[in-house]
């Protein structure tokens, strides 16, 4: 089957009533899904036209599968037309005031701003990361308390940019953000300069592993909104490439996976001193025990 040229395609999940259901939304963005709608157990993103649509269909269903461990989830797709895909994110998306300064918004609205009020523009782009998910509203509101002047951050998985930005507005004065997806780096970039932060934050295309960890280490503090079994075997190698009383905020942990990945993280050494539930996401400020500064 022929593709149609300026037209998005539409690929509709039907996911059963269990509990990693909200994994399928992350996992249509990781397969470069331009933001993802959820209603009445159903997700539903938006791709470039692919080649041959049933064979990428088939393809995503079969990577979802594996991704969630679910059994059997329905996909379905269409064409929709650029224009109606434009309105619909304006009709459904508006300003989201995350913390009593931090204020995201997209692009088409120009919301009234407060004194102090940091004002983030992000549009929904193939990046994750919109304030539009719990796990991106829960570490924006635990950078807010984290950060500190002068600070070198380094946000791990960085999506849309969207952290790495708040951490520049926050005060950092180095942040390097790195994602191993490019369909990810061309919009932070984007929006790093949109936001006026391009002097601060630096983007580079990297896969997150020890090794780059150990490298570009230390840091003042870490972000890593991931999937908690990517942070998992990076605990430890994250705990010591933080400066003594450096923090580290962790996020993409379902709430019935939160006291085990807490009990891991404390065998690597790191307390957890914050907890922001958002839904069914737990995102948590970790601090390493010999490091700490109380």
């Amino acid at each position: 089957m022929t593709t149609e040229p300026g037209n998005w395609f539409v690929l509709t999940v039907r996911v059963p009533d269990v509990p990693h259901a909200p994994l399928v939304a992350q996992g249509l963005i990781d397969l470069g899904g331009q933001s993802v709608e959820e209603a009445e157990g159903e997700y539903r993103s938006f791709f470039p036209p692919p080649e041959d649509p049933d064979a990428f269909a088939a393809e995503c269903l079969a990577t979802l599968q594996d991704f969630v461990g679910l059994a059997p989830l329905e996909i379905t797709w269409h064409w929709q037309p650029d224009e109606d895909w434009e309105e619909l994110w304006k009709r459904g998306l508006g300003p989201r005031r995350i913390t009593e300064r931090l204020l995201v918004t997209p692009s088409w609205c120009a919301p009234q701003a407060e004194p102090g009020d940091l004002m983030i523009v992000i549009d929904p782009g193939t990046g994750f990361g919109t304030a539009e998910h719990g796990t991106t509203r829960g570490c924006l509101r635990l950078l807010d308390g984290a950060v500190r002047r002068g600070a070198r951050v380094l946000d791990a998985g960085c999506g849309s940019g969207i952290l790495s930005i708040a951490a520049a507005m926050l005060g950092a004065s180095d942040v390097l953000a790195i994602d191993d997806d490019p369909q990810a780096c061309a919009p932070a970039l984007e929006n790093v300069g949109r936001n006026g932060v391009a002097s601060t934050v630096e983007v580079r295309q990297e896969s997150v592993t020890g090794d780059l960890l150990r490298a570009l280490g230390p840091f003042d503090g870490i972000v890593a909104n991931i999937r908690s079994g990517v942070l998992l075997p990076l605990l430890a190698v994250l705990g010591s490439s933080l400066t003594a009383g450096g923090w580290l905020i962790l996020s993409g942990i379902l709430e019935e996976e939160w006291s085990d990945f807490v009990d891991a993280a404390a065998r690597a050494d790191l307390l957890c001193s914050a907890v922001d539930a958002d839904g069914e996401w737990r995102s948590g400020c970790f601090q390493r025990l010999g490091g700490m500064s109380l």
